[in-house]
């Protein structure tokens, strides 16, 4: 069983976590790809609209008689035929979210974590308790493990919640701050490194290998 060292805020190690076999042994980029084009189109608007001939402007008087003129027959001027008229099967509002099924969630969520342990861009932290709710005392904790770039804090749901990391972390840029239970393997991969304190990593590893297939027994050879 793998391991990882347990920092504290100032980057000096406090202890070690056993990482799971069943969570961080193996990478499946298709529920990769698959997990982050579900998020994505979940995060769509889907506010664009056209107006069909019902919704454009103009007069619905017939513009002349049925026979006799020569030209071709019209209702409207409001006929998608013509020039600033309705549109046909255009685009309409909607939701372009769709069911994603609960253990391919799971699945993908175990290669991200794998895919960043992989890379050396996983931090674990003995908590993130913080005395005040200021912006510089985050970013000297992310200076202190070395965290030059974009980074994902996961900490453990709790009833009271930890205002000052909300708080200190809110105002920086290419900073997010997430509770374990809701980690996403598009927030794994969008952010370069991932810093999850020890009773988040604990309660998501409990939650994923719960959650693993269960690998068949070898058939014995006579």
């Amino acid at each position: 069983m793998a391991k990882i060292d347990v920092l504290d805020l100032s980057g000096k190690k406090v202890g070690a976590f056993d990482l799971a076999e069943e969570v961080f042994g193996a990478i499946n980029e298709d529920l990769l790809w698959e997990a982050v084009k579900h998020y994505r189109a979940s995060l769509r608007a889907g506010t664009h609209a056209t107006k069909n001939r019902k919704l454009v402007s103009g007069s619905g008087k017939k513009l002349w008689r049925q026979k006799g003129t020569g030209r071709a027959r019209v209702g409207s001027i409001r006929s998608p035929l013509w020039r600033h008229g309705g549109t046909v099967h255009g685009p309409q509002p909607r939701s372009y979210d769709y069911q994603f099924p609960r253990k391919k969630l799971q699945g993908a969520l175990r290669s991200a974590l794998a895919a960043k342990l992989g890379d050396g861009k996983l931090i674990v932290v003995e908590d993130f308790e913080l005395k005040e709710a200021k912006s510089k005392q985050v970013r000297e904790a992310l200076d202190a493990l070395k965290v030059e770039k974009t980074a994902l804090l996961v900490d453990a749901a709790s009833k009271d919640g930890n205002r000052n990391l909300e708080l200190g972390a809110r105002n920086l840029e290419g900073v997010e701050l997430v509770s374990s239970s809701q980690v996403h393997p598009y927030h794994l991969l969008r952010y370069e490194h991932a810093i999850f304190s020890k009773p988040a990593l604990e309660k998501l590893q409990s939650a994923l290998k719960a959650a693993a297939p269960k690998s068949k027994p070898k058939a014995e050879v006579a």
